[in-house]
């Protein structure tokens, strides 16, 4: 993304970073899963974290405001699939303790505004 006459580097990107503290987070609990846990939900827990910064990626080089924008909303949703849904049922199946579900929790308070802003950001850009 051009700001001015210098290029942001995707990895720059706070809203990226953050993606990726998440998407770390979901791989080191993964790692700690048995076969059955892995099989009933923690697949899905680590790709919709995986999903956001992959989208992000995937829309941080497109051309069109729009079709970066696109993407951002998926990133949204995968966001909201892993805090709303796949987190919350870790933290009530006891697969994370309260300090680590209440990490993610902040890392997640974080990406949200940062994502939102993002976004903001692109549609301005646009004028």
């Amino acid at each position: 993304m051009e700001s001015g006459n210098k290029y942001i580097q995707l990895g720059d990107l706070e809203v990226y970073q953050l993606a990726r503290e998440l998407s770390k987070f979901a791989w080191k609990k993964f790692e700690l899963m048995t076969w059955e846990d892995r099989k009933i939900m923690d697949f899905q827990f680590v790709e919709s974290a995986d999903s956001i910064g992959a989208n992000i990626a995937e829309g941080y080089e497109r051309f069109h405001y729009l079709d970066r924008i696109k993407f951002y909303y998926n990133s949204r949703g995968s966001y909201n699939e892993f805090r709303y849904h796949w987190l919350d049922l870790m933290n009530e199946r006891k697969k994370i303790t309260l300090e680590e579900y209440n990490y993610a929790n902040q890392i997640s308070d974080k990406f949200q505004i940062k994502l939102n802003n993002f976004i903001s950001s692109v549609y301005k850009l646009k004028k």
